[in-house]
């Protein structure tokens, strides 16, 4: 690992076929899979586990310390998947003692200029567009969008296969297989698009949209409206994610918006 122009710590752990392009700085205690690139000025700093064949840009600063005034130098990580391409000047922090990680799961593309914080777990196949900014403690599920602008609260959850339209703010958990829009966010229906794309049937997709009709436009309370879907409803794994998403949420769901109907 010999690389011209580039500072690799010797206590790094390299695997085969990394490439590391000129001044790029890597501290100690890291960890990165076979087959990664590593573009020019990227700084990868303590705690940092990387991936087979990920891409990571230049600028990028992957596994600084937390910004966060609790954090007292814990040993923790941030963690990269598999195939993962990490954007131009995109910033992840390292974990903080909540949750000692913060993870970006495989098949994840993070444009330029975003920043994921201490403690977030994000899923499979997800895409964050330029300038997405997750505060810390944040869970988001697998093939979930971002479009660019978007700022997440700290702790909220967003579920699987949502989507999250260009410049909003995210206050409230987004429950999964929604499109989430407006000031303030609100549901305006089911990603359909996106769930075709990942083999949901017409069946499947109808199923997803009666269960979010009862919940955002018949006028029940969300206590009301989970206790007829679970009456009404088969039951499918579908159905439960829905209900489990809704009842474990602890900021609260966002809100349906009323001037659409």
């Amino acid at each position: 690992m010999n690389q011209p122009l580039a500072y690799v710590h010797p206590g790094a752990k390299i695997a085969k076929n990394v490439v590391i392009e000129p001044f790029t700085t890597i501290h100690n205690n890291v960890v990165i899979g076979e087959g990664t690139w590593i573009g020019s000025n990227v700084t990868i700093m303590e705690g940092a586990r990387i991936g087979k064949n990920c891409n990571i840009f230049p600028g990028a600063v992957i596994s600084a310390p937390p910004q966060d005034l609790k954090y007292q130098g814990e040993d923790t990580t941030a963690e990269i998947g598999d195939n993962t391409t990490i954007r131009e000047c995109v910033t992840i922090n390292r974990g903080t003692i909540d949750r000692m990680k913060t993870v970006i799961g495989n098949n994840c593309l993070v444009m330029a200029y975003s920043h994921v914080a201490h403690d977030c777990f994000v899923g499979n196949f997800c895409i964050f567009s330029n300038n997405t900014n997750l505060a810390g403690h944040i869970t988001v599920g697998d093939y979930v969008v971002l479009a660019g602008l978007t700022a997440v609260h700290q702790f909220c959850t967003i579920g699987n296969h949502a989507f999250v339209t260009g410049g909003s703010l995210v206050r409230k958990d987004v429950p999964p297989f929604v499109k989430a829009a407006r000031e303030p966010l609100s549901y305006v229906g089911i990603n359909s698009v996106g769930l075709r794309r990942r083999g949901f049937t017409s069946e499947k997709i109808s199923e997803i949209q009666n269960i979010y009709r009862i919940l955002y436009q018949r006028n029940y309370n969300t206590t009301q409206a989970i206790e007829i879907i679970e009456a009404e409803m088969e039951a499918t794994p579908e159905r439960d994610e829905i209900i489990m998403a809704v009842r474990n949420s602890s900021r609260g769901i966002m809100k349906g918006y009323t001037g659409m109907y």
